[in-house]
C-alpha cells in the first residue's frame, strides 16, 4: 500500500519504527467533524460481531498442516489493512494513517493457562506468516514484552467456545484506536463449518459500512485461499 500525492488531506509522513505513517491535515478532511464527535464520547468504541463460514479454508489448511489459529490471524490482519479506515490512529494529538498495520495476538501456555501478547510482522504470503509466528511464539518467554504500538491489530482468538456476543476491557483511553479482532470456536451447521468473528473499532474512524467491507473481504479471501 502506497500514499498518492493526490491525498491533499496529508500533511506530513513519518517513519515510526517498522511502519510508515502519514500526519492528516484535520482541516481539510472530510471526516474531521465524525472524528470529532465519536472522539468525545464516553465510550468511542464499538463491537460487531458476524458469523463466517470457514469450510474451504479449514480444509485447505488441514491439507498444508498448517495451524488454524495462526492462519486466521493472518487472514484477519490482511483484509485489515486492505481498509484505509482500519489504519487511522491517534498519536500525539494528531490523527495519523499507517500505510501498514502489523500484527499481535495471544497465544495460550497451556500448562499455565496463562496468555502471552506476541508481536509479529505482517509477511507477504499466509504459509510465510505463519511459519514465523510460530517460532517466535514458542521463543517468547515473556507474557509481556511491553506496551503495544499504535501499528499493530490486536488479535484474540478464543475456541475454547461458541459465542454470539463479546465486550472487552476498558483502557479509559478515549484516543486508543487499535482495532480488536475476536473470533470463537468453529462449529458444523446446515452442513457448512462456521465461527463467530467480532470486531472492536474506534468510531472516529471505522463505521459499519466499514466492518460490512471487512466481513465481506474476509470472507472472499477464505473462499479463494
Amino acid at each position: 500500500m502506497l500514499f498518492s500525492e493526490k491525498d491533499n488531506h496529508i500533511k506530513e509522513w513519518v517513519n515510526d519504527m517498522a511502519n510508515t505513517y502519514k500526519v492528516i491535515d484535520e482541516q481539510n478532511w472530510e471526516r474531521a467533524m465524525h472524528c470529532a464527535v465519536f472522539r468525545n464520547s464516553i465510550e468511542p468504541a464499538f463491537c460487531v460481531t458476524f458469523e463466517i463460514d470457514v469450510t474451504s479454508f479449514l480444509e485447505k489448511i488441514r491439507k498444508q498442516n498448517l495451524s488454524f489459529t495462526l492462519s486466521m490471524v493472518y487472514a484477519v490482519c490482511k483484509c485489515a489493512n486492505e481498509i484505509e479506515a482500519f489504519r487511522y490512529r491517534f498519536l500525539d494529538g494528531q490523527v495519523v494513517l499507517f500505510d501498514r498495520i502489523d500484527t499481535a495476538f495471544t497465544y495460550l501456555n497451556k500448562e499455565t493457562e496463562l496468555f502471552k501478547v506476541v508481536n509479529v510482522p505482517m509477511a507477504d504470503t499466509l504459509e510465510e506468516y505463519v511459519k514465523s509466528a510460530a517460532e517466535i511464539a514458542m521463543e517468547q518467554k515473556e507474557y509481556f514484552t511491553g506496551p503495544l504500538g499504535n501499528d499493530v491489530f490486536q488479535c484474540s482468538p478464543m475456541p475454547f467456545l461458541t459465542y454470539t456476543h463479546i465486550s472487552h476491557t476498558n483502557s479509559g483511553k478515549k484516543d486508543n484506536a487499535t482495532p480488536l479482532f475476536d473470533w470463537g470456536k468453529y462449529y458444523e451447521k446446515n452442513g457448512r463449518t462456521v465461527m463467530a468473528v467480532s470486531v472492536q473499532a474506534h468510531h472516529s474512524f471505522v463505521d459499519g459500512i466499514h466492518i460490512g467491507q471487512f466481513a465481506e473481504g474476509l470472507q472472499k479471501y477464505l473462499n479463494e485461499f
